[in-house]
């Protein structure tokens, strides 16, 4: 049973404190905010997973501007704003993109 729905969207939830929580969805509110960063969530598990990104070592720096990477596959995306490779071309225009989320947003 949801006795609880959402005006906006008609989404139903099994508490209340859940459906104030999807409220955030409609009101772009984010009260949960980085000390470190002043990143701002709506979710306090999205900053608590968000953290980890101040504490976790970054082993993979980035020989032209220092900026580091806790991953090697992230640093090599990274590096095409360096480089300028293209390597997601576009089949109907023939515009390419540094990144595939680019070249689908396209």
């Amino acid at each position: 049973k949801r006795p609880f729905s959402c005006a906006d969207c008609g989404e139903s939830f099994t508490r209340r404190s859940y459906l104030s929580n999807h409220y955030r969805t409609h009101t772009g509110e984010r009260p949960f905010s980085c000390a470190d960063c002043g990143k701002s969530f709506a979710h306090k598990s999205a900053l608590a997973k968000h953290c980890s990104v101040h504490t976790t070592e970054k082993s993979f720096s980035c020989r032209d501007c220092g900026k580091s990477f806790k991953h090697s596959s992230t640093l090599n995306a990274h590096r095409r704003i360096h480089t300028g490779e293209k390597l997601f071309p576009c089949a109907e225009c023939g515009k390419s993109f540094t990144t595939s989320s680019n070249f689908i947003q396209h």
